[in-house]
């Protein structure tokens, strides 16, 4: 299923939940894993001297430093690769999005999985340090152009990776979406569980005093139903474990709540936006929020390339 993943580390607390799926998804599927760290950004051109992604100082790197790095990468994770030998441990600088993607390409990886990467700051509460990571501009720039599905993972809850029953596929109808489909629905054949093709109305406009009638509610409701029949049921051909909900509300929040009402093992979702070129999309308000809060691994399904043979 994923011949190779690309597990993206910074060798800290705050990758572990992502370590822990990452083997896990390589254990069960014979995977050939790469843990991948980015040393640092070098301070100037070709400089031997990179600013350190997690400490932020600034420190002079040569071979001697690097393969020093990839010894702390695997005693960090000696606990893993003891159960689990297939991996190899990469660590080189650059620019943490750009060296992330470059790999990915230059493996040819089928999947790429993340964590929280940043560090939390003095004073700051736990959900604060989980959010500003998760919206940095790594994860924002390698979920943006990355040719393959981004895995992210934030909180110890959204750490299984198990035998599947219930994937929820969120979508917003853009262009991007369609791909996310893809992946949602050979998922769930590959893994034989269901496939809930969800979409949530978004009526946050009432906080800002545009308020809706309940029969134009109803009606948009029904337009959603009709266009996710058009847009998707005509590719399913033969898979039949599938439903359809749209409910109303501010999307992120219907969407955790519709996961954890349907035990999801996992959400896909495209970057939620109406930009239709996805190149010049950030990752979406929606897509961090869910991300935030969802007991399950996340999915961000960005480009076709990667998802029509799982």
């Amino acid at each position: 299923m994923f011949k190779k993943i690309l597990f993206a580390t910074t060798a800290s607390p705050s990758c572990d939940y992502a370590a822990r799926v990452a083997f896990d998804i390589a254990k069960r599927y014979e995977s050939e894993l790469i843990a991948f760290h980015v040393l640092g950004i070098p301070s100037r051109g070709f400089s031997q001297s990179i600013q350190d992604v997690r400490t932020g100082e600034t420190v002079s790197y040569d071979e001697d430093y690097i393969q020093w790095v990839v010894e702390e990468i695997k005693n960090t994770y000696a606990k893993q690769l003891d159960d689990y030998s297939k991996c190899i441990i990469s660590a080189v600088p650059g620019i943490p999005h750009t060296e992330i993607l470059r790999a990915a390409r230059k493996n040819d990886v089928d999947l790429i999985v993340m964590g929280a990467s940043a560090q939390q700051e003095d004073g700051e509460d736990e959900e604060s340090f989980v959010y500003r990571s998760i919206v940095g501009r790594t994860l924002q720039s390698v979920a943006k152009a990355a040719r393959c599905p981004v895995l992210v993972i934030s909180r110890p809850a959204a750490s299984f990776w198990g035998g599947f029953s219930h994937i929820v596929f969120g979508t917003d109808f853009s262009k991007a979406a369609d791909s996310a489909f893809l992946f949602s629905l050979n998922l769930a054949k590959a893994l034989d569980c269901k496939l809930h093709i969800f979409h949530a109305l978004d009526i946050s406009s009432v906080h800002t005093g545009k308020l809706k009638e309940q029969d134009e509610i109803d009606e948009q409701l029904r337009d959603a139903r009709n266009k996710i029949r058009k847009k998707y049921l005509s590719n399913i051909k033969d898979f039949k474990n599938y439903d359809i909900e749209v409910w109303e509300g501010i999307p992120y929040v219907e969407i955790v709540k519709f996961a954890r009402e349907k035990f999801a093992d996992l959400i896909v979702m495209a970057h939620h936006t109406k930009i239709s070129d996805p190149e010049k999309a950030l990752l979406g308000s929606t897509m961090e929020q869910v991300v935030l809060r969802a007991n399950c691994p996340v999915a961000s399904v960005n480009h076709p390339d990667k998802v029509a043979n799982l």
